[in-house]
């Protein structure tokens, strides 16, 4: 029998449980415990239930009590599904040409761009590019961000790729936030590689995947299909080493053209993010697929271009998770809570739907079942924020921050 811990009472708790995972959501199926107190067990859920009841149950299993004084709303960690917290440098120089009128090609045909950003990561040590993941990583959990997925792509080189990877995993031990390593050796072609893409797609399949693999750094690839990166034909021979790897795929689509979306069903990825160019077919296509859709509102409001057409893809049936895209060049931002509420606001999106997309659905674009709902024998991942009505939350747009942020049943965050 493990340690027990309970917390209560709580205002409300949304479970996100019994919710689709797929299509739109109304508020009206959102299920909202009141007078409600959480049982943990070790780093699980053990139960959940009205106050009064679950503390008796508690008492009995001498768990230690989170008193919880005043209003308080309770849901699941929040899961940011989609991040590039793992770079050196600052590319506002590009943010201020782009307010000026210079478009993102043309920036990064002048040396800025990703390319700037591979430079100055490139130049880091693995203990500068270590911490820098860490002080975002905290800083995300006090915002209750618990699960933060991070990706390489900074690199381009064998060398520099494993760099970026030790990174993250090096990183994943010294914060309590949990970090999911992704390949993105497949962002962009480097300027200095010495053959063609296809040399340099294999040499990342041939060379890079199966270390990553030997050394356990990620079971995640990504790839960028847009004009400038890789196209269909490019990617191919890289996907299906990736899958004989046993990698799960993931695909930076739709961006600024058509055609990722269509290599992410292919593939069977577990999502497709961006779609900010996604048209009808694109979206009928996708709501027919298992492919979770990630949109990224940072970037939008990092571009100055459209947002992800979510809620198009939601009526059509799709699924749609929200995250933040933080990097240092479309996204600085990475502020998840701020992001998906102005997202809600221009595609009209339902509280749940927005609450949804950075909980469950934003589990499972990462392929996880334990957790992103509150219920028996998932993760104790939950974040409390002091108010009595839950819509509150995305009302505030990031402002009301959260009091109380708990990981694996632990206290990581307070200011109860």
């Amino acid at each position: 029998m493990g340690r027990f811990s309970y917390i209560g009472p709580l205002t409300e708790v949304l479970t996100m449980d019994h919710l689709a995972l797929k299509g739109p959501v109304s508020d009206n199926s959102l299920t909202i415990l009141t007078d409600a107190g959480i049982l943990m067990e070790g780093e699980q859920i053990h139960t959940i239930g009205k106050h009064r009841d679950v503390l008796s149950r508690a008492r009995e299993f001498q768990a230690e009590i989170i008193s919880v004084e005043g209003p308080a709303v309770a849901i699941p960690g929040l899961i940011d599904c989609h991040t590039h917290i793992c770079f050196s440098g600052s590319r506002a120089r590009d943010y201020s040409l782009r307010n000026a009128g210079s478009t993102y090609l043309e920036i990064a045909k002048a040396g800025g761009g990703i390319w700037d950003t591979v430079t100055q990561t490139r130049a880091a040590t693995l203990e500068t590019l270590t911490e820098g993941i860490i002080q975002r990583a905290n800083s995300k959990l006090q915002q209750g961000v618990t699960t933060i997925e991070v990706k390489s792509g900074y690199g381009l080189s064998l060398a520099h790729e494993l760099r970026m990877l030790q990174a993250i995993v090096k990183a994943n031990t010294s914060t309590a936030a949990e970090l999911i390593s992704t390949c993105l050796a497949a962002h962009m072609f480097p300027k200095d590689f010495e053959g063609s893409r296809k040399d340099y797609l294999e040499l990342m399949a041939n060379e890079l995947l199966p270390k990553i693999r030997k050394e356990k750094l990620s079971n995640r690839v990504d790839a960028f299909i847009e004009e400038g990166a890789f196209s269909q034909q490019d990617i191919a021979p890289f996907f299906k080493k990736a899958i004989s790897l046993g990698f799960d795929l993931t695909v930076h689509a739709d961006q600024f053209s058509v055609g990722g979306s269509d290599v992410a069903i292919q593939y069977k990825a577990r999502s497709a993010d961006h779609l900010e160019a996604s048209g009808t077919r694109e979206i009928g296509n996708l709501a027919k697929s298992d492919v979770i859709a990630v949109a990224l509102p940072g970037a939008s409001l990092g571009l100055g271009c459209n947002f992800t057409p979510a809620r198009a893809l939601l009526d059509a049936g799709a699924s749609v998770a929200i995250a933040s895209d933080h990097n240092p060049g479309s996204a600085p931002m990475g502020q998840l809570i701020t992001q998906a509420a102005v997202l809600g606001a221009f595609e009209k999106l339902t509280t749940t739907e927005v609450l949804a997309g950075i909980t469950y659905r934003a589990a499972a674009a990462l392929g996880l079942k334990d957790r992103g709902i509150l219920a028996k024998g998932k993760l104790a991942d939950l974040v409390l924020f002091k108010t009595p009505d839950h819509r509150e939350i995305l009302y505030h747009q990031g402002s009301l921050r959260p009091c109380l942020v708990l990981k694996n049943g632990s206290v990581v965050y307070s200011k109860m």
